[in-house]
């Protein structure tokens, strides 16, 4: 389900704990990022559903692209909504957006390995998923929405 609003629960609970130094606003790009290639697939109904995108190093390379662009989209977000000036904006430093984009995409990917049976997160090294049925889904889903 691309672009599910549960992966943003544990991001509210992460920026809760660390506030300053997590930028929930690259942190949601990047759950938008990784779900890109599966709404590909989804819209042509060729490929993959839970694809390279899906695995740790699609994960960590996402990650990269994610705060490259989050960091610059988030600034200039936070100006658009006014909670920042254009005279005086908000910086998110090259360290948040890092750890903000990367916290993102890997907890993607450990979060739909335990509920999507077609992921491998470890592709290529290994096909196994050992985090599906971790928990059931429904169990996931409250974690996420109560985080």
């Amino acid at each position: 389900m691309p672009f599910t609003p549960f992966h943003m629960g544990p991001g509210l609970l992460i920026k809760a704990v660390l506030q300053g130094s997590f930028s929930l606003m690259v942190f949601g790009w990047a759950q938008i990022v990784m779900d890109i290639q599966p709404l590909l697939v989804l819209i042509s109904g060729e490929g993959h559903l839970h694809g390279f995108s899906h695995t740790y190093i699609g994960a960590g390379l996402l990650g990269v692209l994610a705060a490259v662009s989050g960091k610059y989209l988030s600034e200039l977000g936070l100006v658009i909504i006014g909670i920042a000036k254009k005279d005086n904006p908000i910086k998110i430093s090259w360290a948040v957006a890092a750890s903000s984009a990367m916290i993102g995409t890997y907890s993607h990917v450990m979060l739909d390995a335990i509920m999507h049976s077609d992921m491998q997160p470890y592709y290529p090294f290994s096909e196994d998923n050992a985090l599906l049925g971790l928990i059931t889904v429904s169990e996931l889903h409250q974690l996420c929405l109560y985080t």
